[in-house]
């Protein structure tokens, strides 16, 4: 099973109203879709990259909206949103019902006008969906996985793990650093060498994931 990573950008007439909005104006430039309702009430939890006021500027000209409540967070802002529906085009929506795929949250919005999402499933599915798909926008393929039961395929290992924990205890991530990979080996009760190799390989892992989310 594979772990896909799409970026579609549709024409005028499929593009969701919140992106439309999105292009149109600023300065919020990125909107996540990050949980939906299952039922038909549309409930949706949206993270957008700017400050409230813009946030529910960005979302009260939407047609479907029946009530919004927004929370500020460090990054940005968080909205719940009610809607009388979705608003995705009924082509979009189809072509999604009839996948024999699984999405994965985020569905990301960008000012660009790329829609970014990712969906998991056997190959012969997952190349199904992309034909569909690009018969609707233009689809490329950004990453491909295979589908692992945890949340990224950089997982840290648990000593990967212990080794990041044991830097964070002695101050290594300090600024100005108060802690050295000696210190870390001593926590780990290993040589400084070992516990240099944890560290490199750890902080790869979690830097390629971040990168990899965002």
């Amino acid at each position: 099973m594979k772990r896909v990573q799409f970026s579609v950008t549709y024409p005028d007439r499929f593009v969701h109203p919140l992106q439309r909005r999105l292009v149109e104006m600023t300065p919020i430039s990125r909107a996540e879709l990050l949980m939906w309702s299952p039922t038909d009430d549309a409930t949706t939890l949206f993270w957008c990259d700017g400050d409230r006021e813009a946030t529910e500027q960005l979302v009260t000209g939407l047609d479907s909206l029946l009530g919004h409540t927004a929370i500020d967070v460090s990054d940005g802002t968080c909205l719940f949103l009610r809607q009388a529906d979705y608003e995705f085009a009924p082509a979009v929506l189809e072509t999604i019902a009839d996948a024999a795929v699984i999405f994965l949250p985020p569905v990301v919005f960008l000012e660009t006008g790329e829609v970014k999402f990712e969906a998991a499933g056997e190959s012969t599915a997952l190349s199904t969906f992309y034909a569909n798909l690009s018969e609707l926008g233009a689809v490329t393929v950004e990453q491909v996985h295979a589908f692992e039961r945890r949340s990224t395929p950089s997982a840290l290992t648990d000593r990967q793990r212990a080794a990041l924990e044991a830097a964070v205890s002695v101050g290594y991530y300090d600024v100005p650093r108060t802690g050295t990979v000696a210190d870390v080996a001593g926590v780990l009760e290993c040589a400084s060498s070992t516990a240099g190799e944890l560290l490199r390989k750890a902080e790869a892992a979690v830097v390629t994931d971040f990168l990899e989310q965002r």
